[in-house]
């Protein structure tokens, strides 16, 4: 695991119910703000680049 600190969109809105996401090794980790300990979804950084296109543009 890469020491990088969790990060929120700039967008979230002030009620905590946002993602976070931070970098890995392999990918990306991304867990809810309201829950810090609870587990994290991980993905390659290849995944993430195409979920992030399908937010942007709709769905493929």
């Amino acid at each position: 695991m890469l020491n990088t600190q969790w990060r929120k969109s700039s967008k979230s809105g002030p009620n905590g119910a946002c993602v976070e996401a931070r970098l890995s090794v392999t990918g990306v980790e991304v867990r809810d703000s309201k829950d810090v300990s609870g587990p994290t979804l991980h993905a390659t950084t290849g995944e993430w680049r195409e979920l992030l296109a399908i937010s942007r543009h709709g769905s493929r």
